[in-house]
């Protein structure tokens, strides 16, 4: 077994605001996440990623964070901070904390202060640029490039008191942090270790291939309808990435035992993840990157592109593959910015949701990699039925909405229909704890309306139902604390090219595992031979005759070789 702790681990993502209300403001709160630490440690997870928790204008619900060292009042104080860092640790829980420093909120001191004069000490601390040579600043197309920003809209913003434009590669709200500047570098470090001193296990790292950039700023190439150019080649995987990476290593993590460095890395390729997670180099423990759950859109954001299996199949088989001697990755399905993933991946009709729900976790926890389960996933929680554009709340559906619908001259209901499958508020409607009302988040009125569903799919009912997602969830991850092939074996795809199972063995030493996975409504017959005298180890179904699997079933055997 491997002294890497964290690759036997399995991590959870808890969605703060969304979690659970102590205080009943409708809005979830730290408190509320110490009531429910009995729930994570029965199902027996290692991590607790919380996502920001600082405080934040809540632009992008927390991701524009305007004082690194402290909590946001709505979530609590950084007292109730250290009682739940204290209940995860007493429980046998690691908690990780979302660092998000690509930028920082234009609420922040230091973006106060860079914009206050030209001349501010902290001017250099973010990307100021003027108008293009011979526009008029403040004026369309006088922007410093054509970038696109992730949320709609230019990703560059005019400032009138200096005249110029400030870079956000997110919301307005949100200016990028110049990391050229070793000031910034090095306050951002001590606020790490400030958090780090204070008893947290490490980071998940927002973003954190964007933070260098080409410093020349070229304009990006436009497709064709687009209204802005792609400047991600001047920001992903930038010229000095391993060399900030690296030395965020060495004056934060090197030394500290047991820490936990995530990666989130949109865009990353597996020749890049393995240079940013050998442990040689020093810079990340795993990346997470975004290639499978891009599986399913085409060039046309605003088309919904059904799932092919073996596109599916082929992305996680090149992964599993390319790190195979060096590097590792995270495993997940949905996070807070995915829909639900029995939505996405199963079928979360009445008839398939349970079975559906088990068996792409199945799969997925399986594979070679730290697998990371997104709250409600462990209950099977599914997409919100949306109606109209004024039940979203989430800042980039919002402003999408508005620039393909303004701007780009599509329909509302065919931007909807896409942001009802894929939208980021389906993963953000409340937990649902049990048939009470407000599905027993809040005894007030919730940020965002609960999912209609939550009197059948809830916390309460599925604890005391031994056939349920949760306590499923809970062998998977018993196997993989218990099984060193699922950790430390290596990864073989099975039946590539077939569009309704997902099969592959994991090996290490004699012991070998089959898993596959139906994902069809209906009964498939797996042909691979040597299995017949196999144990089964776990099947989210009544145990198949031969490898003849039912609608939606999953199945782990383990045989000696």
């Amino acid at each position: 077994m491997t002294d890497l702790w964290w690759k036997s681990a399995v991590v959870y993502q808890i969605y703060p605001r969304s979690f659970a209300d102590a205080d009943g403001d409708g809005m979830g709160d730290l408190r509320g996440i110490i009531e429910h630490l009995d729930h994570l440690a029965g199902l027996g997870v290692d991590v607790l990623w919380l996502s920001p928790i600082y405080p934040s204008p809540q632009d992008d619900n927390g991701y524009d964070i305007s004082d690194y060292q402290n909590i946001e009042p709505i979530f609590g104080t950084l007292e109730i901070f250290d009682e739940l860092l204290a209940g995860a640790h007493a429980r046998g829980m690691k908690l990780i904390m979302d660092l998000v420093v690509n930028h920082s909120s234009d609420e922040h001191p230091w973006f106060a202060d860079s914009r206050s004069s030209a001349s501010s000490d902290k001017r250099d601390w973010y990307w100021w640029r003027p108008a293009r040579e011979g526009m008029e600043p403040g004026t369309p197309g006088a922007e410093p490039t054509n970038w696109g920003s992730a949320f709609g809209g230019s990703a560059w913003e005019y400032d009138e008191k200096t005249g110029e434009y400030y870079l956000h590669l997110f919301s307005k709200k949100q200016p990028d942090l110049n990391w050229e500047n070793d000031e910034v570098r090095s306050a951002v470090y001590e606020m790490m270790n400030w958090w780090l001193d204070r008893g947290v296990d490490g980071f998940r790292m927002d973003v954190i291939n964007m933070i260098s950039k080409d410093t020349s700023l070229p304009d990006g190439r436009l497709t064709a309808g687009s209204s802005y150019g792609d400047g991600s080649p001047a920001y992903i995987n930038g010229p000095r990435i391993h060399e900030f990476l690296q030395e965020m290593h060495a004056k934060v993590f090197a030394g500290r035992d047991a820490m936990l460095t995530v990666g989130e890395m949109p865009g990353v390729t597996v020749d890049e993840a393995k240079l940013f997670t050998d442990p040689a180099r020093g810079e990340v423990d795993m990346v997470f990157q975004f290639d499978h759950v891009w599986a399913d859109r085409g060039d046309d954001p605003w088309l919904l592109v059904p799932l092919q299996l073996t596109k599916l199949k082929a992305i996680f088989n090149r992964w599993q593959t390319g790190l195979a001697e060096v590097g590792w990755n995270s495993l997940y399905w949905n996070n807070h910015d995915q829909p639900r993933a029995v939505s996405r991946y199963g079928d979360d009709s009445p008839q398939h949701r349970v079975a559906s729900a088990k068996m792409i976790g199945t799969v997925l926890h399986l594979h070679r990699g730290t697998p990371y389960i997104y709250q409600g996933e462990e209950l099977g929680m599914t997409n919100f039925p949306f109606r109209t554009i004024a039940d979203f709340r989430d800042i980039e559906a919002l402003g999408h909405y508005a620039q393909a619908v303004d701007r780009e001259g599509r329909t509302p209901e065919e931007v909807l229909t896409v942001l009802r499958a894929r939208g980021r508020d389906n993963a953000r409607t409340p937990m649902q704890w049990d048939a009470s009302a407000n599905a027993g988040f809040t005894t007030g009125t919730p940020w965002l309306a609960a999912n209609p569903n939550y009197p059948e799919i809830n916390a309460a009912a599925q604890h005391d139902d031994p056939d349920s997602v949760y306590h499923y969830y809970r062998q998977l991850i018993e196997l993989r604390h218990n099984e060193p092939a699922v950790v430390e074996g290596d990864f073989t795809m099975l039946l590539p090219n077939d569009e309704q199972l997902y099969a592959f063995t994991r090996r290490l030493n004699a012991t070998e595992l089959l898993v596959i996975g139906n994902f069809s409504g209906h009964e498939v017959t797996a042909e691979i031979d040597g299995w017949s005298d196999a144990e089964l180890l776990l099947s989210n179904l009544p145990a198949p005759s031969g490898l003849t699997l039912a609608p939606w079933q999953a199945v782990v055997y383990r045989r000696t070789v």
